[in-house]
């Protein structure tokens, strides 16, 4: 999981711990199971309605989806939404962006 992805799955945990500690730590567990599940099916998950590739992947953890970046030998959880809908199309723009800078394994 990219650090930034695991820094908005805390956020958000904090932001809801503020009125549920509970869910907070519900969200996070969840999150964690999520992201260990993507070693056996790498493709859990829907194409991002937004990008026609389908490569990229939205995973929910509740309400919330983490956007996968699917490759040759690995999944990588690129990003946690919380946020406006708006920047999930900018997100999507920078993650087929990233992957065509990447240097194949």
């Amino acid at each position: 999981m990219a650090e930034s992805a695991w820094q908005e799955v805390e956020c958000a945990a904090a932001f809801i711990a503020r009125d549920s500690p509970r869910y907070a730590s519900a969200l996070t567990e969840e999150a964690v199971f999520a992201a260990r599940s993507l070693r056996t099916f790498p493709n859990r998950g829907r194409k991002i309605p937004e990008s026609d590739d389908p490569e990229i992947r939205e995973l929910f953890v509740k309400t919330l989806p983490f956007d996968l970046s699917i490759e040759p030998r690995r999944v990588l959880i690129v990003a946690f939404i919380h946020g406006a809908r708006e920047f999930r199309t900018i997100l999507t723009q920078e993650l087929l962006d990233l992957r065509s800078s990447l240097t194949p394994f």
